[in-house]
């Protein structure tokens, strides 16, 4: 559906790309939360970790204010070189391409098409 050879970190994701990668997101589970703190240096160590394993990741963002949310997503995406692929209430998922991860951890190896 997609080529992960092909940088799409310069530009924007593919209405294809979109589809596919919500396509796989829809069953995964949010892997990291960020609470009240925000994103704390811990916080985004485990975000490029988490990305860098796993390239398509479910955030779960537990902050009541709706701007808040979108600008902790945004810096999210920004700290880690990920783009937003969406975002729905708490939860954003993320996408950082990553050719030298493990396909037994990559989501998009895993459940890609």
């Amino acid at each position: 559906m997609f080529d992960t050879s092909t940088d799409h970190m310069g530009g924007h994701l593919q209405v294809i790309d979109i589809k596919a990668l919500k396509a796989i997101a829809h069953h995964l589970k949010p892997i990291v939360i960020i609470g009240n703190l925000g994103l704390s240096t811990a916080v985004v160590a485990e975000l490029n970790r988490a990305i860098s394993d796993h390239e398509l990741i479910k955030v779960q963002l537990n902050i009541v204010d709706r701007k808040l949310r979108v600008k902790l997503a945004n810096q999210a995406s920004q700290l880690t070189d990920a783009k937003i692929v969406q975002q729905i209430g708490k939860v954003v998922v993320l996408y950082r391409p990553n050719e030298g991860s493990r396909p037994a951890l990559s989501n998009i190896t895993r459940y890609g098409h």
